[in-house]
C-alpha cells in the first residue's frame, strides 16, 4: 500500500479497503477475548457476589454495545476513523487534545498488555522448562512482533484476530467446564460475599476494560460494506463475547480463590498451550492498541510519516510498560471511563441531534479551530462525574460511566441548539 493511500491518512476508505463484517467482528472480539478482559473478570469475582458480579457484566456490556454500536454505525457510514470523527466535532484544536489523551490512555493499555506477556510468559518459562527469561529480552521481543504487525496494517491485525479466536473460545469453555466440576451454577451464583466493590463501581471497571475499544470502533467498522454490520459487530463483541468471556472468568475466580489467570490456565492442563495463548492474545490486542495510537496521532499531525510515528509509539509504549500500570488496574479503568466515555457522549450528540451533515470528509478541510461547547461539554462531563463519584456533588445514577455520557451529551445539546438552527440554515 503506498503511503499515499495508506489507511491512517486523514482520508475515507475506499470501496476495494472494505471487507465483509465478519472479519472485522473478529478483531472486535478478539479485544473482548483478551487476557485483560479475563483479568477483569477475576477482579470483579474478588470485589463482588457472583451475582452482582454478573449484574455488573451484563450492564457494564449494554453500555459498551450502546456505544460501541452507534459509534461503529457512524464509522461505517462515513467511513472515517474514529480520530477524524473526534475533528468534526471537536474542531482540529480541540480533536489535538481529544486525541492526544487517547494515545496517551492506548499507550497506557500497550504498557499493562506489556506487563501482563512478561509476567505470564516469565512464570510459564520458569514453571514448565525451569528457565528464567531476563524481562526485557521478553519486553523486546513482544514489542518488536507487535510493532511489525501493525506497520504491515489492519490486514496482518485481522489475520492474527482470526486465527485466535477459536483458540480463545476453547479457553473461556474450559474456564466455565473447570468451574462447574465441583458445584452448579446455580449453587455458585448463590454464594454470598464481602463486597470489595459497589455495584457501580463494578459496572464502571466493565465499561472501562472495553471503552477505549467501543469509542475507537469506527477505526475497524470503517471497513465494513454496510452499517448494519458494525451493529453486528458490536453485538457480538460486547453482548456475546464480552459477556461470556468476563463471566467465565468471575466463575473460575469464584470457585478457584484465585486471582491470577494464569495459575488458572495451568491448572487446567493448558501447560505449553497456555504459552499459545498469552503471546498470541497480547499480540494481536497490542498491535490494536498501536494502530489506533497511531491513528491518533496521525490524525493530529497528518505530514508526520506513518512509520515513523509507529516506531516511536512502540518506544513509548515500552517506557509505559514499565510504569506498571497492572499495579492500580481496577483504578486505571474507573477513571478511564470517566474521562473517555465524555468523548461519545459529544460526538454522539452532535452526529445524531446537532450537526449530521456535517460528518463528511470535506468538512475537514473545513479547519474551524475548537468546537467550544464540544470541548466545554467534556470537561464539564468528566469533572461533574469524577466529582460526583468522589461524593462532593451528587451522582445522578451512581455509576460514572452513565454519569458521564448523559453529563456530556446533555450539556453539549443545550449548549449546541442554537448552533444547530445556524448550521442548518447556512446548510440549506
Amino acid at each position: 500500500m503506498s503511503e499515499a493511500n495508506s489507511e491512517f491518512d486523514a482520508v475515507r476508505i475506499t470501496d476495494s479497503q472494505q471487507v465483509p463484517w465478519i472479519r472485522v467482528a473478529a478483531v472486535a472480539s478478539m479485544v473482548s477475548f483478551s487476557l485483560p478482559t479475563f483479568v477483569t473478570g477475576l477482579e470483579l469475582s474478588h470485589g463482588l457476589s457472583p451475582a452482582d458480579t454478573l449484574w455488573a457484566i451484563l450492564i457494564g456490556s449494554l453500555i459498551i454495545f450502546v456505544i460501541g454500536g452507534v459509534m461503529g454505525v457512524i464509522g461505517s457510514r462515513t467511513r472515517l476513523s474514529s480520530y477524524l470523527l473526534v475533528r468534526i466535532a471537536f474542531g482540529d484544536a480541540g480533536a489535538g487534545i481529544v486525541n492526544i489523551a487517547f494515545a496517551i490512555s492506548l499507550l497506557g493499555w500497550f504498557g499493562i498488555n506489556i506487563n501482563l506477556f512478561t509476567n505470564a510468559v516469565g512464570q510459564l518459562s520458569t514453571d514448565l522448562l525451569d528457565y528464567d527469561i531476563h524481562p526485557w529480552a521478553l519486553v523486546a521481543f513482544a514489542s518488536f512482533c507487535m510493532t511489525t504487525t501493525t506497520l504491515v496494517g489492519f490486514k496482518a491485525i485481522n489475520l492474527l484476530a482470526t486465527l485466535m479466536v477459536p483458540i480463545l473460545a476453547v479457553v473461556t469453555y474450559l474456564f466455565f467446564t473447570s468451574s462447574l466440576e465441583t458445584q452448579s451454577l446455580g449453587q455458585i451464583m448463590s454464594l454470598e460475599k464481602e463486597a470489595g466493590l459497589t455495584l457501580g463501581e463494578g459496572i464502571s471497571a466493565v465499561v472501562g476494560a472495553i471503552i477505549i475499544g467501543a469509542i475507537i470502533l469506527p477505526d475497524i467498522t470503517r471497513f465494513i460494506r454496510h452499517w448494519k454490520g458494525a451493529l453486528y459487530t458490536a453485538f457480538l463483541a460486547y453482548m456475546v463475547v464480552e459477556v461470556i468471556v468476563m463471566f467465565a472468568a468471575g466463575l473460575a475466580g469464584t470457585t478457584t480463590g484465585k486471582n491470577d489467570v494464569l495459575e488458572i490456565m495451568l491448572d487446567m492442563g493448558l501447560g505449553f498451550g497456555a504459552f499459545v495463548i498469552v503471546i498470541a492474545g497480547s499480540w494481536v490486542l497490542n498491535s490494536l492498541n498501536l494502530y489506533s495510537a497511531a491513528l491518533s496521532t496521525q490524525a493530529t499531525f497528518p505530514k508526520l510519516n506513518s512509520k515513523a510515528v509507529i516506531l516511536v509509539l512502540g518506544a513509548i509504549g515500552i517506557i509505559a510498560a514499565l510504569m506498571n500500570i497492572l499495579d492500580n488496574f481496577v483504578t486505571f479503568l474507573f477513571y478511564l471511563s470517566i474521562i473517555f466515555v465524555p468523548v461519545a457522549g459529544v460526538i454522539l450528540s452532535d452526529y445524531l441531534f446537532i450537526r449530521p451533515e456535517a460528518y463528511t470528509i470535506e468538512t475537514l478541510d473545513q479547519r474551524t479551530s475548537m468546537n467550544v461547547y464540544g470541548f466545554a461539554a467534556w470537561l464539564l462531563g468528566a469533572a461533574l462525574t469524577l466529582l460526583g463519584a468522589e461524593g462532593i456533588v451528587p451522582a445522578l445514577s451512581g455509576v460514572a460511566a452513565i454519569d458521564a455520557i448523559l453529563l456530556s451529551g446533555g450539556v453539549y445539546t443545550l449548549l449546541s441548539w442554537r448552533h444547530r438552527r445556524q448550521f442548518l440554515r447556512n446548510a440549506s
